[in-house]
């Protein structure tokens, strides 16, 4: 009996399934993942220190918990791949994009219990942030499990169904938003003179404390701004040029963009 099987080691597969283990909430000898391609199940294995196998089957029977991280275009062929192995007992967790947990209860033996999450790749390091929520079969005690499943690499929440494209867009893509934000902001610290490592490393840890402050303290981030900013000092300078840029507005559709985009990542 293995507690997890990873269908789809992908980049985000591969990048939970590290976390899991790097955090202790998996041990390597109750994992087993797969690859589609035997080449990438040996370098994956070698990587990681666990069993990584092509044969989907093989590696859902006995598993406790199912996490499917495949593609969305393959999940419907995959999913109806793994029917003749999956049991009652077993949970099912889906990181794939867009899938609703009535997609995948479609191609599921019932009653199965469904639930679905969405994490982001700062997960690797234990500050991810995942939104769950549950199918027609999970039960409060099967969103609490996968809930703790995904604290052990960061903040977990479980909100309704139709939020999830939304937290696709604002959550796992985000994190590649705040890479533009603080890889602009350190081109500004080269422009004035700063050494490049230094404007980098200053941007990124300045973005770190800022998104402490909003989290730990729960002041709404424009009551935060307005600290920062002194009378005729120059951050409401900076700040004019942001709101002349479009910045703010800019941001707001590519959240709303993504959104869209997100409907229509599953196909099958």
């Amino acid at each position: 009996m293995r507690r997890l099987a990873v269908i789809g080691a992908g980049k985000m597969g591969s990048t939970l399934l590290k976390a899991l283990l790097a955090s202790g909430a998996v041990g390597a000898d109750e994992v087993v993942a797969t690859v589609r391609h035997e080449a990438n199940a040996s370098e994956l294995a070698a990587r990681l220190g666990v069993p990584v196998t092509t044969d989907n089957l093989e590696a859902v029977s006995g598993a406790e918990v199912v996490l499917l991280g495949v593609k969305p275009q393959a999940l419907a062929e995959v999913v109806e791949g793994l029917r003749p192995a999956l049991r009652p007992e077993q949970l099912v967790v889906s990181i794939v994009a867009s899938a609703t947990t009535a997609f995948i209860e479609q191609r599921l033996p019932l009653p199965l219990p469904v639930v679905r999450a969405m994490p982001n790749t700062p997960a690797l390091l234990g500050v991810g942030m995942t939104v769950l929520c549950g199918g027609s079969h999970a039960t409060r005690e099967h969103l609490l499990r996968a809930q703790s499943m995904f604290e052990a690499v960061g903040r977990a929440l479980v909100l309704d169904e139709k939020h999830m494209d939304a937290v696709t867009a604002l959550s796992a893509s985000g994190p590649a938003f705040i890479y533009v934000v603080l890889e602009s902001l350190a081109e500004g610290g080269v422009k004035v003179g700063l050494p490049r490592h230094t404007a980098t490393e200053l941007a990124a840890q300045m973005c770190l404390g800022a998104a402490k402050m909003v989290l730990e303290t729960g002041e709404h981030p424009a009551l935060l701004k307005d600290a920062v900013t002194t009378p005729a000092g120059c951050t409401i300078d900076g700040l004019l040029q942001l709101e002349e840029g479009g910045l703010r507005v800019t941001l707001i559709k590519a959240v709303v963009e993504a959104t869209r985009r997100a409907t229509q990542l599953v196909a099958g």
